[in-house]
């Protein structure tokens, strides 16, 4: 019998001391619940990822001092910790690490070896991979043998697992830093039923939750016996201590005495990330407040509710804005989502500033007519409303544009692209209104007017402007998008499977040639396999037109 606790952790990337108070005191907490072994995440004490935090040798060095803090402090419970490791013989070779801590010490350290260096990953840029032949080392916990690997170690179907399983090992620890898009814990979930069943070994799988720049985490932790029977399973999106029996037969079979929280759908997984991503986003960097500003339409609808189920109502400050050309349905649309959501509400009408700009310009302007360059300038005037209440009350701002818009560059640089965090920067637009429709049914009640839902979007800079004037329809759009963007099909190949050419060549030249706003972009959550940040890295300059 192995009573193990799973510790769902969400850690701040580089507060060394606050990640090390965490674990202590899950650490303890594991001990009053009689737990023979506590797992951890993947570089529990460091947070991950920390990225270039490990260049610096002081750092390292404080994450090892902090290491063997925690070892001291364990007892007869064993604990499984993530932490970098670096070789004695050469202070610059990294290892992404793992020890098993008993009775005061360090028992044993285990590097991971597998570094995935895809997407957001690049691993290969910190650490060194573990040895790949070698010894593998278990350990005898409560009279159960135990192997430890680290994230990657089992998505690799020749990696290091077969081996650990050969070596006696009746269940394999594995610690991770699993960033969360959508449909991905689905997939977890079978990748480690198939190893446990592959290699007839028990599954520890402890991963962590919380918010960490663009990426989120979404814990989802899970034990899997050796049969391949899912027997335990943590919730996502909050931290937790899940307590686990394993009674380890002949057959090595395990049964459980532990939860299995449901499965999210795939709209509360996606908000859910939302909510975790901003929260963490703003609290880690010392934020309690936001100010957003409200048109009344869907996008900044949506930032609005997440907000307010991440940092509250109070906190959550809406500012609208209105023009001479916005709409009388669009500003009661704002107030009474304010109202349904019981957060501050103000307005700032910026015809003042817009009436001066077309004043300070008629002159170097005479004889033309700037129709884009003046509904610019509204959205530039809103910009500087919003980060003048920044600037005074302390508040972040956040954006309120969506993938889709970011993706052709349908947006405004130094205007409604102004703020702290795009808050659905990798949500489509037609995601955007399955959220609020989930929002609704999930509330049971008209929180968000259904009027938002229906009307044509629109970003109320012209007389009548509605967005379909501009862009292909949101339904045409982001199919091509899924495929350009997430999937990197060229316009050729998307034209190959039966879209419009034209459309196609459009589409994909408004992606290209947006570049270089999107990089002014502030960061967002990441909730799909390829957003717009670290795992997309196109050129700015470049004359493919594929």
């Amino acid at each position: 019998m192995l009573r193990i606790a799973l510790a769902q952790l969400n850690p701040t990337v580089g507060d060394l001391a606050a990640n090390l108070k965490s674990c202590t005191a899950l650490y303890d907490r594991a001990v009053a619940e009689g737990c023979d072994l506590v797992a951890f995440g993947e570089l529990s004490i460091t947070g991950y990822p920390p990225e270039d935090l490990v260049l610096k040798p002081g750092f390292v060095a404080d994450n090892l001092a902090a290491l063997e803090s925690f070892a001291a402090h364990t007892g007869q419970c064993a604990a499984v910790i993530g932490f970098v490791d670096r070789d004695p013989a050469d202070p610059k070779v990294l290892y992404n690490a793992a020890a098993i801590c008993v009775d005061g010490q360090v028992r044993g350290t285990y590097h991971k070896r597998q570094l995935p260096n895809y997407a957001v990953f690049d691993e290969a840029r910190y650490f060194q991979p573990g040895a790949a032949s070698g010894p593998i080392d278990t350990y005898e916990v409560a009279g159960v043998r135990v192997g430890l690997t680290i994230c990657e170690d089992i998505w690799i179907a020749d990696g290091p697992m077969g081996r650990i399983a050969a070596a006696g090992a009746q269940v394999n620890i594995n610690i991770n830093g699993s960033p969360f898009e959508v449909g991905k814990a689905a997939r977890r979930e079978e990748l480690v039923i198939s190893r446990a069943r592959e290699h007839a070994c028990a599954i520890v799988y402890v991963n962590q939750v919380g918010g960490q720049d663009e990426l989120v985490f979404d814990g989802g932790s899970m034990v899997v016996d050796a049969a391949g029977h899912l027997i335990a399973r943590a919730p996502q999106f909050v931290e937790d201590l899940m307590i686990v029996e394993l009674a380890l037969g002949a057959d090595e079979e395990a049964t459980s005495a532990g939860p299995i929280a449901p499965a999210l759908s795939s709209e509360a997984e996606l908000y859910g990330a939302l909510v975790v991503g901003t929260r963490d986003y703003c609290h880690k960097n010392g934020f309690r407040d936001v100010v957003i500003g409200l048109s009344g339409g869907i996008d900044s609808t949506l930032v609005a509710c997440v907000a307010v189920d991440a940092l509250g109502a109070d906190h959550v400050h809406g500012v609208s804005m209105p023009s001479r050309y916005s709409s009388d349905h669009s500003r009661s649309d704002a107030k009474a989502l304010a109202d349904n959501l019981g957060m501050p509400f103000s307005t700032v009408s910026i015809e003042p500033a817009f009436s001066a700009y077309l004043e300070m310009l008629a002159e170097p302007f005479a004889g033309r007519s700037p129709g884009l360059t003046y509904e610019n300038l509204q959205s530039r005037c809103r910009g500087q409303v919003l980060m003048a209440m920044s600037n005074e009350f302390g508040y972040m701002v956040l954006t309120t544009g969506n993938k889709s818009e970011l993706a052709v560059g349908y947006f405004t640089i130094y205007g409604d692209s102004v703020g702290g965090y795009g808050v659905i920067k990798d949500v489509l637009k037609t995601r955007v209104y399955d959220l609020c429709r989930d929002y609704n049914a999930r509330a049971g009640r008209e929180v968000i007017p259904e009027s938002v839902i229906t009307k044509p979007p629109s970003a109320e800079l012209r007389p009548d402007q509605r967005d379909d004037q501009s862009l292909p329809p949101y339904e045409v759009l982001d199919p091509v998008l899924e495929l350009f963007v997430d999937q990197d099909r060229t316009a050729a190949e998307i034209i190959e499977l039966g879209y419009e050419a034209e459309m196609v060549r459009r589409i994909t030249r408004l992606v290209d040639i947006a570049e270089y706003k999107r990089r002014q972009a502030p960061p967002g959550v990441r909730v799909t396999a390829k957003g717009f940040g670290k795992d997309r890295r196109m050129p700015i300059t470049s004359g493919y037109r594929g």
